[in-house]
């Protein structure tokens, strides 16, 4: 076998590779999109006190043991946006959205849509807007995570413009 043989087959693999990850892509994306619609129908509005947020991983974030047990190992080590809110008389570790996270106001008093541990979205209740500063240095984590956000608002757009054409 000479050179251009082996630089074929080694194109032909990686295309067969990136056609196999595209179609699996696609079916995680559908499933992740009926999951997230989901978790929306059954979040329920209640009012918290913000005492703490952080980007923390799952195992030193203090979450309820059944979560933990659910959560795949290669994920316990992922750093999530957790926040730490007093509901009621309780004190509560929460899972929140990426999109929102930064807008979340600490020490604040806000409304929010809970599904589960899982925060959704917010309104301001009492207490200043948080306004995100653009001169804030960003690191590659949330770089990636804007822009995952950003794709996904504009899937959504398309979806919404693609039904209503129907």
């Amino acid at each position: 076998m000479n050179g251009a043989q082996i630089a074929l087959i080694v194109l032909a693999v990686a295309a067969i590779v990136m056609v196999v990850l595209y179609f699996v892509g696609k079916k995680l994306q559908k499933k992740q999109a009926d999951q997230r619609e989901q978790m929306l129908a059954a979040a329920q509005p209640a009012t918290i006190m913000i005492i703490d947020k952080k980007m923390m991983k799952m195992r030193d974030a203090n979450l309820p043991k059944v979560v933990m047990e659910q959560t795949p190992k290669r994920m316990q080590g992922a750093k999530l946006p957790i926040v730490k809110a007093k509901i009621g008389p309780q004190i509560m570790n929460l899972i929140c959205d990426d999109s929102i996270f930064a807008d979340l106001p600490v020490k604040g008093e806000v409304k929010v849509m809970i599904s589960g541990i899982y925060i959704t979205s917010f309104k301001n209740i009492r207490g200043k807007k948080v306004v995100n500063d653009k001169n804030v240095k960003q690191g590659l984590a949330s770089k990636l995570r804007a822009k995952q956000r950003d794709l996904e608002k504009q899937i959504e757009k398309e979806d919404k413009g693609s039904k209503k054409k129907k």
